[in-house]
């Protein structure tokens, strides 16, 4: 058994116009299907989802997307797209002397526009990693749920890529943050049986929640970092 990333998604109080923020920053295409989706373009094979949520954003989101750039003309231009389409300039203590730019999409949600010559996200695409507060177990974790090799281990970090390419995953080791409340999450289909699946997981290391909250067509579970992600029941 095993399952494959299907979306990252997004809590998002305006789904259809946070999918329209990024779907312009991007160039992405609208997925069809249940909800609100983008394709993500990208070699990996998610989409970019967005969920309805009520939660309130309190903290700095433990997962962010660091998008990388080729030239420093384009890392301008997508600096400047971005604002121009509703983000602004976040402070997460990067520093004045900083290469890359740390900015917010409209509903807060931090991202990053890094330099060009990111040695470790070559080729990986203009989604280059989704980072993550987290610690060297969860990192093991989803290498192990997803079947994606460990690409980076060390002092504590560690980054798993999809055998085909594409965004990393990257987990940055602790202290872990607050939970934030509104977030981005994971979003798993199983490639068999669902329940069994489930139960692989967690025979892994994902707990249960204590309270049963998922949307319907989805299981909620926590990482080993407590961290929500879903495991998809329905097609």
């Amino acid at each position: 058994m095993s399952s494959r990333l299907f979306a990252i998604s997004f809590d998002a109080h305006r789904p259809e116009s946070l999918a329209h923020f990024w779907s312009g920053l991007l160039g992405l295409e609208r997925a069809d299907g249940d909800g609100v989706a983008l394709h993500s373009g990208n070699d990996a094979g998610y989409r970019l989802g967005f969920r309805p949520a009520r939660t309130g954003k309190t903290a700095q989101n433990r997962l962010h997307f660091d998008l990388t750039s080729s030239s420093p003309e384009d890392q301008r231009e997508l600096v400047a797209r971005a604002l121009n389409l509703g983000a602004r300039h976040a402070d997460v203590g990067q520093g004045p002397d900083a290469s890359h730019v740390v900015l917010a999409d409209p509903e807060g949600n931090e991202f990053c526009v890094l330099e060009p010559g990111n040695r470790f996200l070559a080729g990986c695409g203009t989604l280059g990693a989704l980072a993550c507060d987290g610690s060297r177990a969860v990192g093991h974790f989803w290498s192990r749920a997803l079947g994606w090799p460990l690409v980076w281990d060390q002092d504590e970090e560690t980054a798993v890529q999809s055998p085909r390419g594409g965004t990393k995953l990257t987990w940055g080791g602790p202290p872990l943050m607050p939970d934030p409340g509104k977030d981005l999450h994971l979003e798993l289909a199983p490639d068999g049986d669902p329940e069994a699946e489930v139960e692989r997981l967690v025979s892994l290391g994902a707990k249960r929640p204590d309270s049963a909250h998922g949307a319907s067509g989805a299981v909620v579970l926590l990482d080993p970092d407590g961290n929500e992600f879903r495991v998809l029941t329905e097609g």
